[in-house]
């Protein structure tokens, strides 16, 4: 990478050579080879440039490839746990166990329905991978019923959204560290409620540094057409409110 920049430096510097021809009174052959030389050396850019974007777009799918396989492999695991666990009870013949057991994984296969019909594509990626990709904090999901952004919001509307909720998460996860064997859970819950679609983060746990958090999620809403609320000034909670349907 350095050694392309200085190829394209020392190539944007040698423009100067049939321009000092020129500026000396040189052979009209110097005013033939200048724009050849710029058209070259701008030729050059372009191919360095589209190289650039080539790596940087298969550096992006292979990141996403690598999360999504992680993300595959996560459900796996926790699907073959729920599977040992029930065949557990129904060995031991635990049937009120079991179907305890058979109750927790229809909810947590409702949520994972209620994300997947958002309808925002960026966010349902980062919420259903998101127990694959951090390890610092467990988030828990809530969504109401038949909630669906597609139809609410615009897509600026909806990758604002994505992008707000995200770096909103990503403050609670490094705005403090959590004690030592201390678990940190951020429930987040998203509702309508009346013209506006209401995002709600609350933390449990430690809270780290409040006012670390409260100006980086003040921070997070700005240039957007949302604004966030702190729900109570004593606690880590706060809400997204943002206009839809109109």
């Amino acid at each position: 990478m350095k050694f392309e920049k200085s190829i394209m430096a020392a190539a944007v510097i040698s423009i100067v050579i049939p321009l000092v021809f020129i500026y000396r009174g040189g052979s009209w052959i110097w005013y033939m080879i200048f724009p050849l030389w710029v058209l070259a050396v701008l030729f050059l850019g372009y191919a360095q440039i589209r190289r650039s974007t080539s790596r940087h777009h298969d550096a992006v799918v292979r990141s996403l490839e690598q999360t999504a396989i992680r993300t595959l492999n996560h459900h796996r695991h926790d699907w073959m746990n729920d599977l040992q666990i029930l065949y557990g009870y129904i060995k031991l013949g635990k049937s009120d166990k079991a179907v305890q057991c058979v109750e927790r994984i229809k909810e947590q296969m409702a949520v994972e329905s209620k994300i997947a019909k958002l309808g925002i594509p960026s966010l349902i990626f980062y919420l259903q991978s998101f127990r694959s990709t951090s390890s610092n904090m467990e988030l828990d999901v809530h969504v109401d019923d038949q909630m669906t952004l597609i139809n609410n919001l615009s897509q600026e509307e909806g990758a604002n959204l994505a992008v707000a909720v995200i770096q909103t998460i990503r403050a609670y996860q490094y705005s403090g560290k959590s004690s030592r064997g201390e678990s940190r859970k951020l429930l987040l819950s998203l509702h309508e409620e009346g013209t506006e679609l209401i995002v709600r983060f609350e933390e449990e746990g430690s809270h780290g540094d409040p006012e670390l958090l409260r100006q980086q999620i003040y921070n997070v809403v700005q240039g957007k057409k949302m604004k966030a609320e702190q729900i109570d000034p004593t606690q880590a909670s706060f809400e997204l409110r943002v206009p839809c349907g109109a």
